[in-house]
């Protein structure tokens, strides 16, 4: 429990890895076809299925705090799904290749990367066992560029299907490398946070700052909230704000007994 690599020798945590790619690979899907501010935000369905299978199978206590928190992920996603941005239509890796040479969205790449240095290297050494921020941010940052690049393969597989010459463009290429980069990174450092910290913790955290800075991401590269109206503005906002409500009711109170006898000391 010490950030080491001692679970790549167990079967266990290959299988759950396995079981992680085919559903990265039914996300990946997802996201060739719809805005990643509205992917990955729905993401939370995923832990919330996590705790009631936890519930079911491994007979894990799932409180009211829970099942509350679980009620508000599933109408926070709802209303995100209404008020979804429409990104800038991108529909080759022309298209594509022009979005990534704009200037704020390399400068966003540079804030990313050299702040991602800084905490591997300056700050992992110093606080990475005693603050949780630390390697979450490492893997949140480098995935919101992981997410640029799976958006940009997507688009190059339907142009695979559809007849066009893609495997001889070099960017298709650079961005399987940057995504397996990006993929790897993000992996490690997680599975760090996750031997180190309780997963109660872990996984609040990471769902929160993964979201924020894949939402950063691709308002700046595809412009999705460049023309959304204000009420699909404070719609989106406040479904994000109501899953990430759910998925702290979720966490944090998990470990707390609650009973009718306990409803009259908050009134």
């Amino acid at each position: 429990g010490q950030g080491g690599h001692a679970y790549l020798q167990e079967w266990l945590w290959w299988a759950g890895l396995l079981c992680m790619g085919v559903g990265e690979a039914a996300n990946f899907a997802a996201y060739a076809f719809a805005p990643a501010t509205l992917v990955t935000p729905l993401g939370a369905l995923s832990v919330l299925v996590s705790a009631v299978l936890s519930s079911t199978f491994l007979h894990e206590q799932l409180n009211v705090h829970g099942k509350i928190g679980c009620i508000l992920s599933i109408l926070g996603s709802t209303v995100m799904v209404i008020h979804a941005p429409q990104e800038e239509e991108v529909s080759s890796l022309e298209s594509m290749a022009e979005k990534l040479k704009d200037p704020g969205f390399i400068v966003f790449a540079v804030c990313v990367l050299v702040s991602s240095l800084l905490l591997i290297f300056v700050a992992g050494p110093r606080y990475g066992q005693s603050n949780v921020l630390v390697y979450v941010l490492v893997c949140s940052a480098i995935g919101s560029l992981s997410v640029s690049c799976v958006k940009g393969l997507g688009i190059a597989l339907k142009e695979l299907f559809s007849g066009k010459p893609v495997l001889k463009e070099p960017l298709g290429w650079v961005l399987l490398v940057c995504l397996v980069i990006c993929i790897s990174v993000q992996i490690n450092y997680l599975n760090k946070a996750l031997d180190i910290f309780n997963t109660s913790v872990v996984t609040p955290v990471y769902y929160v700052l993964f979201t924020t800075a894949v939402m950063m991401c691709s308002a700046i590269l595809f412009k999705e909230w460049q023309h959304m109206v204000l009420d699909n503005i404070i719609g989106t906002i406040s479904g994000f704000l109501t899953i990430v409500s759910g998925i702290f009711l979720l966490h944090a109170f998990r470990d707390m007994p609650f009973t009718p006898d306990l409803l009259p000391l908050f009134l």
